[in-house]
């Protein structure tokens, strides 16, 4: 799936969304990233997305398939992460909104995320877009910072 689109935020800031490309955008090392972006940019209901300002990485999206047994195929998870000092910038909105474009075009029927439960923003955000929450786990995340946190799974229907 292919994805390039230049986006301008309602504070005014102009986001650059695209495909992932090697670079040491992920966490891995070049081969394992190169292999990973490649199966993404070639996938035809998977995606990864950089948004980048400036000339810079301000965050990254994706949504991948969570299964292709007929009976789970028309779901997709969504991820999303914005580097901090990026954040309440509209680019996270945009990333989703990209993600959820994604989502459809692939023909999910389901997009799904978790979210950490203190993590008041992003659950506006979400709920905005109109997901719903369907569930928690009291243990579903551990930070090395504040021990284990509550997760919201959430679920938009596309």
């Amino acid at each position: 799936m292919q994805y390039d689109q230049t986006v301008i935020t309602p504070k005014g800031l102009i986001v650059h969304i695209r495909n992932g490309v090697a670079s040491d955008e992920n966490h891995f090392d070049a081969e394992q990233e190169s292999r990973y972006l490649e199966k993404k940019a070639t996938s035809p209901n998977e995606i990864e997305l950089i948004a980048f300002v400036d000339g810079k990485v301000a965050g990254t999206a994706g949504i991948d398939a969570i299964g292709a047994q007929y009976k789970v195929a028309h779901r997709a998870e969504f991820g999303i992460g914005i580097l901090k000092e990026y954040w309440g910038l509209g680019i996270g909105r945009a990333l989703m909104e990209a993600c959820i474009h994604c989502a459809k075009t692939a023909g999910y029927a389901q997009l799904e995320l978790e979210v950490v439960a203190e993590n008041a923003r992003a659950i506006s955000m979400y709920q905005t877009a109109g997901f719903v929450e369907y569930g928690r786990n009291p243990k579903g995340f551990r930070s090395r910072n504040a021990g284990y946190q509550e997760l919201i799974s959430m679920r938009l229907e596309l």
